[in-house]
């Protein structure tokens, strides 16, 4: 119903929605922090007590949004007391947003962790729980650390799901007001609670679920209670990116020697065959199939004897696997090697993805190129989408810095409206013209001449780079050039944080994989901030102009000044995307300048080649979600648990 209030904002915004809830939010942040400063007298007792009397007024059926004023203005002078840190007007219009189930978009800088005090704190009050999700276990670690108190003062429990937990442990944090984890965990927990539910032991029969399932430690009751409000940070990152690769529990199959002799066969067998005539590679799909004078080729190769009993079908498969391992996955961009093990490399985030495998025999197609063990093949136990996992929420919001080029996506994936918050500050990050360069050698050599331009000035970089090898690749070159750089890429997250805090000082070099959900603010130095701020290099377009602009957004935060440059090269592993035919055409006709250096215009090739990326991976999203929606109506249709595989033997 709308009020007299409402039709206020309607009009006083020019009919536009979007205008109209901010200024209706931001009507409502005045108001509470205005209650908030009422509060200033009252002991930190009557404090925790007023925090327990709104809870049990939630609890005894009052709506939630009646109690939104008070309930902030509880949380602000929480914050105020526990960590000197009042939330601004901008940030409870932010919190306002998240209540009511938007995506907040909130700048890089503008204090994201603290303005979800707010919502996860109301949203609790009922007694259902409250989920508040990162992109990593520290972060989330962290966030509960640091945030936690503010909740505890006013009565609640906080709780926090790790990687190392065990199910009963699970089950306690599971149980508190607030729980903050990763989605890849609560998404694991959610489907190992299925395997919990759907494999009684009074079920006759010896599936592999089965069998699978009785190694789970703990009891067979759920560790989880229920899915009533997530609040999920990095939420672009999470719902968007994450999305196109589901959460699958493997049901181990340890391999046989036929089986290991048939991935180390098909890696030495892709050396025989001829690109065009033998087999087919599409880039922008990263797959290879054979062509029907390959399959004769593949039929007719010497094989070790354990292959022979192998069905030709199989043979086929895995040979287009190690094809696709060859050409479409390279060490130090999508995996790096730790311990002779592969260890995938998430693109949105820099960071290794601990515990996860690519699927169908791919895992072990690269394993076998890199010439470490073959690991065990796994099967599929339980598996469900991102999008179908988040759908289960009954309340669902995030907050991000880079939402709105994604907003109809999550609009029509989600049901999640868009809304940007203003900055605390007016942003003054200034952006310089890109440069495009015909080799990789020749913008590096031209960013290390800017870096040493920067320092002079008493700057301090963050180099932005895509890949584990393309970091270590500029560190070299900026070593050669007398330039000392500090290295945060998959094999340095550990010390992340550390360096992270050290990149504001004057003179520092930071190069970096990526930035999304670092969790750690770049703090300048004075000097800094009066030789003109943080200056971001981004050497390379990366698959999404949202990864981009998370990287340049952490130049002029909170109204610090800073500027950011993209240097670009037609050897980008961007254009490793399109077909290599085009590629050697392009750079076939550039003709560059005597430092190697390309007219401006070809950045709108580089620009459409991301386009291309974008468009291509959201069609994976529709068609992976298209494909979960099919099987859920088939299992129910039939009766089944549709997020568990039948893998009966």
């Amino acid at each position: 119903m709308i009020g007299i209030t409402d039709v206020y904002h309607w009009t006083k915004s020019g009919m536009i929605p979007s205008t109209a809830r901010r200024s209706r939010w931001r009507a409502m942040a005045k108001k509470i922090i205005r209650r908030s400063q009422e509060l200033n007298s009252l002991t930190d007792d009557a404090l925790t007590t007023a925090g327990r009397k709104i809870r049990w007024e939630a609890q005894s059926g009052t709506p939630l949004h009646k109690l939104l004023i008070e309930a902030y203005a509880l949380v602000r002078q929480s914050s105020r007391r526990v960590l000197r840190m009042e939330h601004f007007e901008v940030q409870v219009m932010g919190a306002i947003a998240l209540f009511e189930g938007h995506i907040a978009e909130m700048q890089t800088g503008e204090g994201k962790t603290l303005t979800a005090t707010m919502p996860s704190f109301l949203r609790a009050l009922p007694g259902h729980g409250c989920h508040v999700i990162t992109v990593n276990d520290y972060l989330a670690e962290r966030d509960c650390q640091i945030m936690g108190p503010v909740h505890r003062k006013l009565g609640l429990t906080v709780g926090n799901i790790l990687e190392p937990m065990e199910p009963d442990e699970r089950r306690e944090n599971y149980a508190c007001d607030i729980t903050y984890g990763t989605s890849k965990e609560m998404g694991f927990d959610f489907l190992r609670d299925r395997l919990r539910k759907g494999a009684t032991p009074d079920e006759g029969g010896t599936s592999n679920l089965r069998k699978f399932v009785r190694t789970l430690s703990g009891a067979e009751e759920p560790v989880q209670r229920g899915h009533y409000f997530a609040l999920i940070d990095e939420a672009d990152s999470i719902l968007i990116d994450e999305a196109r690769t589901p959460l699958i529990i493997g049901l181990t199959q340890p391999n046989d020697p036929g089986t290991v002799n048939l991935f180390r066969w098909s890696n030495r067998a892709t050396f025989q065959l001829t690109p065009r005539d033998d087999y087919v590679y599409e880039p922008e799909r990263r797959s290879a199939w054979l062509t029907d004078a390959g399959c004769r080729k593949v039929v007719l190769m010497a094989k070790p004897s354990l292959m022979s009993s192998m069905d030709t079908e199989r043979i086929y498969t895995q040979v287009e696997k190690a094809l696709t391992a060859k050409h479409a996955f390279e060490k130090d961009r999508d995996y790096v090697i730790v311990d002779e093990k592969v260890m995938i490399v998430d693109e949105g985030t820099g960071r290794v993805m601990d515990g996860r495998k690519w699927q169908d025999g791919l895992h072990q197609a690269i394993e076998a190129k890199e010439l470490v063990p073959i690991t065990a093949a796994t099967g599929e136990a339980a598996r469900i989408t991102v999008q179908s996992f988040f759908r289960n929420y009954t309340n669902l919001s995030g907050m991000t810095g880079t939402a709105i080029p994604a907003r109809r996506e999550l609009k029509k994936t989600y049901k999640l409206k868009v809304t940007q918050i203003p900055t605390n500050r007016r942003c003054i990050r200034r952006g310089q013209a890109v440069r495009v360069f015909k080799t990789q050698d020749a913008k590096r050599e031209a960013i290390a001449r800017e870096i040493r331009s920067q320092i002079t000035k008493g700057r301090s970089l963050l180099i932005g780079t895509p890949s584990v090898e393309a970091s270590e690749a500029l560190a070299e070159v900026l070593s050669a050039n007398s330039i000392d750089a500090q290295i945060l890429n998959a094999r340095y997250h550990e010390q992340e944080a550390e360096i992270v805090k050290q990149a504001g000082h004057a003179g520092k070099v930071t190069i970096a994989t990526n930035m999304a959900g670092r969790g750690t603010d770049i703090i300048l130095e004075d000097d800094v901030k009066t030789n003109g701020g943080l200056h971001v290099i981004a050497t390379e377009l990366h698959s999404s102009k949202r990864i981009d602009r998370q990287l340049v957004g952490r130049a002029a935060r909170q109204g610090d000044p800073g500027s950011f440059q993209f240097f670009l090269s037609l050897e980008d592993e961007l254009l490793r995307s399109r077909e290599q035919r085009e590629v050697r055409r392009r750079q076939k006709i550039a003709i560059p300048n005597k430092a190697g250096e390309l007219g401006r215009s070809w950045h709108r090739y580089f620009k459409r080649v991301q386009r291309f990326l974008e468009k291509s991976h959201r069609k994976q999203r529709k068609n992976l979600l298209k494909q979960e929606r099919f099987r859920l109506e088939q299992y129910e249709n039939m009766g089944l648990d549709p997020y568990l595989e039948l893998t009966e033997s």
